[in-house]
């Protein structure tokens, strides 16, 4: 099993806390016009808003930190890897092609797509079988996790269609995407630091 940088832990803690501090400074910027419970993350950094610019800066150093993290994962599979730096792309991408300020954008909705996609897949993607494998990596965590995500994606979706709780949903689903990455890592830190004995919990 490859061991893994202890510099990883940087992006994928950094990962969350840009995004949650992001999202809530833009908002505060935005003032009592936005209504973080039914409008979506993306509305914060449409071109005009009063906090458009903290939001852009979230997303593109979102996605700096995911594929950072995932070239520093070397224990997941190639698979799992690749998901997870698609999903930094994506936040790059979602960045670039912003939202606009009133109505929608085929391009910036499957953008966003795609990101919540390959983020959910890639705790599955990413998993090695064996006993000297991390906690983080086993097929059941990981199986849990991509159930989890899916399931909130899905909310997701069902609250944007029916007008409801939309942003509360986003929320949700994209804080567990971006913790799971720090979760991996510090999980085969650890597993490191036992020397990578099967009996250990990594």
């Amino acid at each position: 099993m490859r061991s893994v940088p202890k510099w990883v832990l940087l992006p994928s803690a950094c990962a969350p806390a840009v995004l949650i501090t992001g999202w809530m400074a833009a908002a505060a910027l935005q003032g009592p016009a936005y209504d973080p419970a039914a409008q979506t993350i993306s509305v914060l950094a449409a071109p005009g808003g009063s906090g458009y610019w903290v939001m852009t800066g979230a997303f593109i150093t979102l996605g700096v930190c995911h594929l950072l993290t995932a070239w520093g994962l070397r224990p997941a599979a190639t698979p799992g890897r690749l998901a997870l730096a698609a999903g930094g792309v994506s936040a790059l991408v979602v960045a670039m092609v912003p939202a606009p300020s009133s109505g929608g954008s085929l391009v910036h909705g499957s953008v966003a797509v795609v990101g919540f996609t390959v983020l959910a897949a890639w705790p599955v993607l990413a998993i090695r079988t064996g006993d000297s494998v991390p906690w983080a990596l086993r097929p059941l965590p990981s199986l849990g996790a991509t159930a989890v995500m899916a399931v909130g994606a899905a909310w997701f979706l069902i609250e944007t269609h029916l007008h409801g709780v939309a942003g509360v949903a986003e929320r949700a689903v994209t804080t567990l995407q971006s913790v799971w990455p720090f979760v991996v890592a510090l999980s085969c830190l650890r597993h490191s630091a036992h020397g990578g004995r099967g009996a250990s919990v990594g």
